[in-house]
């Protein structure tokens, strides 16, 4: 069965699907997105990404016509047409197409495209071996609480990652730890957690929030601050997460190993956890 997509109110096989070169997504990055995984067939936790997509519309000034359930019911149809029970759904939603001028168009419609693909989970070893990363300068631009779809310093820093053959880059502005390419990004350290505070260079993660909830549920404090290089390399534990990753073990950190080499137990616990809130959906 192919992949399928929908674009504009009708699915269809998503190689069948063309978009105009006019729009403003392919033209200027003018756009939003999520991703959304999909487990035996409920799009995972989409309240938290239906309220950051419908965020980041607002912030970009997108104007749409967006009903969380009639959303909701789309992504369902899509999960089913595509027979991938464990997915991943790719929403995105651009400004429009209209000529290439850089002010908003008038009276244009907005692009809403969506994707349903089978979800290919990470190599089974790295989440119980953890993975190395490095850390890159971030360039990117001042509004990264958007989920927006200028993701070119991203691509860029992945593709560091790839050549350093890691797993991950992760930001670093003004002397702090931010986030990663394609992930959040947390500490341990005497047994609290810490991830880096919520601004404009730092989105707001959905995983994110709720590993925040089971480690509180544990009784475990968890703080929203400025991390450090210093603090990263000194952690006894560091672990990203992510939509497609889930909680993943960060084992090195710029060729320095971080704790004993080894995932550590709160990490482990976590992810057990994590892997029971899924399983219950």
């Amino acid at each position: 069965m192919p992949d399928i997509g929908y674009l504009n109110g009708r699915f269809s096989p998503l190689g069948e699907i063309s978009i105009s070169p006019d729009d403003r997504g392919f033209l200027f990055g003018d756009g939003i997105y999520e991703v959304v995984r999909a487990y035996h067939g409920v799009p995972a936790f989409w309240d938290d990404h239906c309220t950051r997509l419908a965020r980041s519309a607002r912030e970009i000034y997108i104007h749409f016509s967006f009903e969380p359930k009639a959303f909701h019911r789309l992504l369902l149809t899509g999960i089913q047409k595509s027979g991938y029970a464990e997915g991943k759904i790719y929403i995105q939603i651009t400004r429009g197409v209209a000529p290439r001028e850089h002010g908003f168009p008038v009276e244009t419609k907005p692009t809403v495209f969506l994707s349903f693909r089978e979800m290919n989970a990470l190599p089974i070893e790295l989440p119980g071996q953890g993975v190395k990363v490095i850390t890159v300068p971030d360039i990117r631009w001042g509004r990264c609480d958007i989920k927006s779809l200028n993701l070119l310093p991203n691509v860029l820093a992945k593709q560091q990652a790839q050549e350093a053959k890691v797993f991950e880059s992760v930001f670093m502005r003004d002397g702090f730890v931010i986030e990663g390419s394609a992930s959040n990004i947390f500490i341990v350290k005497d047994r609290q957690l810490q991830t880096p505070e919520r601004n404009h260079f730092v989105l707001a993660g959905v995983t994110q929030q709720h590993v925040i909830n089971l480690a509180q549920e544990q009784g475990r404090k968890v703080q929203f601050d400025t991390i450090t290089l210093d603090a990263l390399l000194g952690a006894d534990e560091v672990f990203l997460v992510g939509t497609t990753i889930e909680i993943l073990p960060v084992v090195n950190v710029d060729g320095k190993i971080i704790r004993n080499g080894i995932p550590g137990p709160i990490t482990c616990s976590l992810q057990q956890r994590f892997a029971n809130l899924v399983a219950q959906l």
